[in-house]
């Protein structure tokens, strides 16, 4: 895969309007370029593992940051974060749950598999688009990631 069709952000998102929100504060930040979506569980391993419709992709070329929904469709994100943690080829890539659920044991439990943050979205749409870009930022500008020189 060329330096220009790398995946920088992984989007994991059900909510077609978050989905939406978040793609345009990402655009409006000018971080849009390298995004993957999946809209379900599913999709998201399939892009992560290389399998299905991702099956030409190389495991290495992992992304920069993967922003998570907990509550999707058919797999859910703790089932996808679990997964992505507990394989060696992926448990480096950084993960953000990014959610509605302020349950504690969500919480506690993302922690538990090794999440790197985990952000309610807020119901504010200002607040949503600054929390995403805010994310975005952080995870491909400033993070220094293991294995990686300036």
């Amino acid at each position: 895969m060329s330096k220009t069709n790398i995946v920088e952000i992984l989007l994991v998102e059900d909510n077609p309007q978050d989905l939406e929100l978040a793609l345009r504060a990402l655009e409006k930040a000018n971080l849009a370029n390298h995004i993957e979506t999946a809209r379900d569980g599913v999709e998201a391993l399939e892009f992560l593992f290389c399998e299905g419709p991702h099956a030409g992709r190389k495991i290495e070329d992992v992304p920069k940051v993967v922003l998570l929904d907990l509550k999707l469709p058919r797999v859910d994100g703790l089932e996808v974060l679990q997964r992505l943690k507990s394989d060696p080829r992926t448990r480096r890539i950084p993960v953000v749950v990014v959610t509605s659920s302020k349950e504690q044991r969500d919480v506690v439990e993302s922690y538990e598999l090794g999440v790197n943050s985990y952000i309610v979205k807020p119901v504010n749409y200002e607040k949503f688009v600054a929390a995403v870009q805010d994310l975005a930022m952080y995870w491909l500008l400033l993070n220094q990631p293991p294995g990686t020189r300036d």
